[in-house]
């Protein structure tokens, strides 16, 4: 599906790091096959070095060969990159923008007739444990999706949705991160604070959260069964779970999916 094609990165910072890691260390492409451009040269060079990519400061040279595109740049540059590669890129190319708040009808207006992807990935992409959601613009179809669809799928998991639900996205796996760091902090206080060692109660606390979204994700079963399943009754963990039921924990996460969603909405319209 890869292995012919050329893909190019306007933008060589944390997301297009990851993703070129994980490109390479699937075996889609050879080194040889990926290009970077960006404004820093350590930065082009640091990248070079590490995975063996093409790299140069210079945008079209890396839009005009590359039969995917990812335009891994801020929202506030975005205007000027789209400038830069719009007369270089074809019809036969699909360009993939993860620039926050930037919609398919911008892309395609600026870009027409081009087959274009918007894709929300979170930050453990970089370790390989990313949750991306790609919506695809009116040219786009799911073939020319899949090599996009493939190349996420090295850094984590990625779903296709309709892109009215991406704001529901960042409210839930965009922000999710800073929720679950949260969660293990407050975990490892709490273990510091009945007689662990700090060391110990990070790691206890976040092991159990990656073995419980393991869990999830590899049985199939509802959280809520999941969570039956280590509830005896009248033992320790009802006791721990009452708690946090009276503290409105369930709540709270809720209302900050809620907020972090609504506050997208705004950021989106202001773009």
């Amino acid at each position: 599906m890869l292995s012919n094609k050329k893909v190019g990165f306007i933008g060589g910072g944390a997301i297009a790091e990851a993703l070129i890691r994980g490109i390479l260390n699937s075996k889609l492409v050879s080194p040889t096959q990926i290009a970077v451009s960006d404004i820093s040269i350590q930065r082009l060079d640091y990248l070079h070095n590490t995975f063996g990519v093409i790299t140069t400061n210079k945008i079209q040279a890396v839009s005009e060969q590359s039969d995917i595109l990812f335009l891994t740049v801020k929202p506030q540059v975005i205007d000027s990159v789209i400038d830069s590669v719009a007369s270089s890129v074809t019809v036969k190319s699909v360009v993939v923008s993860v620039a926050a708040g930037i919609t398919l009808d911008y892309l395609q207006e600026k870009m027409p007739g081009i087959p274009v992807i918007r894709v929300m990935p979170n930050t453990p992409v970089a370790v390989g444990e990313g949750m991306a959601a790609m919506a695809l613009g009116s040219h786009t179809t799911q073939e020319i999706s899949e090599p996009v669809s493939t190349i996420l799928g090295s850094v984590g998991r990625v779903v296709t949705i309709r892109e009215e639900a991406m704001d529901a996205v960042t409210g839930v796996s965009g922000s999710g991160p800073a929720y679950a760091f949260l969660l293990i902090d407050a975990l490892s206080d709490a273990g510091v604070c009945v007689g662990l060692s700090r060391n110990t109660a990070v790691l206890l606390a976040a092991q159990t959260l990656l073995g419980a979204a393991k869990m999830v994700l590899e049985t199939g079963k509802h959280p809520a069964e999941l969570r039956d399943m280590v509830t005896s009754p009248g033992g320790t963990t009802i006791a721990g779970v009452h708690v946090l039921e009276q503290k409105g924990v369930r709540g709270a996460l809720i209302d900050a999916v809620v907020a972090a969603t609504t506050r997208s909405r705004e950021m989106g319209k202001k773009s």
